[in-house]
């Protein structure tokens, strides 16, 4: 025994090293949540989404994404950062309203979520925001 906890411990991070995030304004990331959600549950294969975390103000989403994502993220309107594991803490009750906490905790969901995933769904959720905002 290593003095790990077990995968399937709840919280259990389930990646070598510490995962990147992926920050997005919020109403971007809600609606990729639901769109990467909907996916997983129409295929069998399908990743789903991992943790994803919220500010305090409302105004962005954090995904983890697997390590090492950061380097060569580029996509328009996000930003992907290392985190070297610095305030990634596993297990934790939820946060208090108004603190920066976890939307989906670590031990509800997915241990990362892929990037490419990730990617296409942020696009989409672009794509159908641009188009809601049209049709006022």
């Amino acid at each position: 025994m290593t003095g790990e906890p077990p995968a399937s411990a709840p919280g259990a991070l389930l990646i070598a090293g510490a995962p990147d995030l992926v920050t997005v304004p919020t109403r971007q990331g809600l609606e990729a949540v639901d769109i990467i959600r909907r996916a997983a549950g129409q295929a069998s294969q399908a990743c789903g989404v991992g943790p994803v975390l919220h500010d305090g103000s409302g105004s962005t989403l954090g995904f983890l994404v697997p390590p090492g994502t950061a380097d060569a993220w580029d996509l328009p309107g996000s930003a992907c950062t290392q985190t070297n594991g610095r305030g990634m803490r596993f297990g934790d009750a939820s946060p208090t309203a108004g603190d920066t906490g976890w939307l989906l905790p670590p031990e509800a969901v997915e241990p990362v979520t892929d990037p490419e995933v990730l990617r296409a769904a942020l696009g989409e959720a672009a794509r159908l925001i641009e188009a809601a905002d049209n049709c006022r």
